[in-house]
């Protein structure tokens, strides 16, 4: 963002970009004003291994056809080392940084093995100024409305001027 002349900005990430915003808040937590993490991913203990084994069914064998210079141990090497090796939390960081984390976070979690539920409340009880959508948001059309118009009314509240 520094490159692209961004003083300060917001963002928004699903899935594996929770883990990529909290990392985002550690590096340039003083530029992100607002952060709204949808659906993060999260370590479970019920399924420790979830991500590498879906990263080596789904994206692994089609990037490995076009990058034959990329071997399977390769990425297995790297899927430990973002996430085997960091089986705790949201994986980039820890507690003790989510809690001192300043920024305004809304979350809005879900509960399947690579969402937990547990994880996505646990950083919105520790983050001092983070907001917790209505969950399970995605049931129906008013449901997904009502969440919207939370992400709206917290971004209109919590971006500067």
């Amino acid at each position: 963002m520094n490159h692209l002349g961004f003083k300060q900005f917001l963002v928004m990430g699903f899935c594996i970009g929770g883990p990529m915003i909290w990392n985002l808040l550690k590096r340039a937590g003083d530029q992100v004003t607002v952060a709204v993490l949808v659906h993060p991913s999260g370590y479970t203990s019920s399924h420790p291994n979830i991500f590498v084994e879906l990263n080596m069914l789904g994206w692994a064998p089609r990037f490995m056809e076009q990058r034959p210079e990329i071997t399977e141990a390769m990425i297995a090497e790297y899927l430990d080392n973002m996430y085997t090796k960091r089986a705790d939390f949201v994986f980039t960081v820890d507690r003790e940084f989510v809690r001192n984390c300043q920024p305004s976070v809304l979350i809005l979690p879900d509960d399947i093995p690579p969402h937990p539920y547990l994880t996505a409340m646990e950083t919105a009880f520790l983050a001092p100024n983070a907001q917790v959508s209505l969950y399970p948001w995605k049931e129906n059309d008013r449901k997904i409305s009502l969440a919207l118009n939370h992400i709206r009314s917290f971004l209109g509240t919590n971006t500067p001027n």
